[in-house]
């Protein structure tokens, strides 16, 4: 059985399944690339809960947990079955990992699960599991959820935190008025914080990346609440594992929309794991 790389993708704006844009096409090519994973547990950074909560729901329904946007986008469906016995693996895993887990038998797939999967597997023919992330607990508490789903990466399942890079919304007006292009160059502020995060991870520097608030530039400027971040830790963690090896990380694809949302994906394996090529 292969090993699944867990991966990082930044979902962006909800508009990404709808516009032609760098990362719409990495995330849409990306996945012929890869071995098909028989499950896929999604680690989202639009579910939010105080404990790591998994859905159980056989087939989750759409959640459309965005405003203003137009209609054809309340209109994608992506109707992949959810996974209850994998569910109940993965809250077993977590409860291994004294995390405390809660099932949630009854949820929905949100834009941070169906945006990107609708990209990389649009037939929605593969299981899907959702998984909160907890924005009260921090970075360390998340990179240890990540180490607990590790085991899933051996038994065919790819483990996926969707969040974003960089994600301060309150930036997304330009100086002067007015939306920001999507295509416009992104600040210094932004660079500088997003290429501190990509060296630290293909350095396989965790505690940088768990300490990032006060290691990195412009942290907090890039992330005013942590909920887009977390999913990173998560991915980064389950390559590490419970063997506490340091994690292999691959920058996949980067690039920029609106100038202040960095796209950037991640492919991880832990160091005793052949990274893919």
């Amino acid at each position: 059985m292969p090993f699944i790389h867990p991966l990082f993708v930044s979902h962006g704006s909800p508009m990404l399944v709808l516009q032609n844009t760098a990362a719409r096409n990495f995330l849409a090519g990306y996945a012929a690339s890869q071995p098909r994973p028989d499950a896929i547990v999604s680690v989202s950074a639009h579910f939010e809960a105080d404990a790591p909560t998994i859905v159980s729901d056989p087939a989750p329904d759409m959640i459309y947990d965005m405003y203003g946007f137009p209609r054809e986008l309340y209109e994608i469906v992506y109707p992949a079955k959810g996974d209850p016995a994998l569910a109940e693996r993965v809250a077993g895993l977590v409860e291994k990992a004294g995390l405390a887990p809660r099932l949630a038998p009854r949820r929905g797939f949100d834009h941070g699960t169906w945006v990107p999967l609708k990209l990389l597997y649009p037939q929605a023919d593969i299981p899907v599991v959702q998984v909160s992330v907890q924005p009260d607990k921090g970075a360390a508490h998340h990179l240890a959820l990540g180490r607990a789903l590790e085991p899933l990466t051996r038994e065919n399942v790819l483990v996926i935190g969707s969040g974003s890079l960089t994600h301060n919304l309150h930036e997304l007006r330009a100086p002067g008025g007015g939306m920001r292009a999507i295509d416009e160059t992104e600040p210094q502020w932004v660079k500088e914080f997003a290429d501190w995060v990509g060296t630290r991870i293909e350095e396989g520097a965790v505690e940088d990346l768990v300490d990032y608030r006060r290691r990195a530039p412009f942290g907090a400027e890039n992330h005013p609440s942590e909920e887009h971040y977390l999913p990173l830790l998560v991915a980064m963690g389950a390559a590490i594992g419970a063997t506490g090896e340091d994690p292999q990380g691959r920058l996949v694809h980067t690039s920029a929309e609106y100038g202040i949302l960095r796209m950037d994906a991640f492919q991880f394996a832990g160091a005793a794991s052949a990274m893919a090529a």
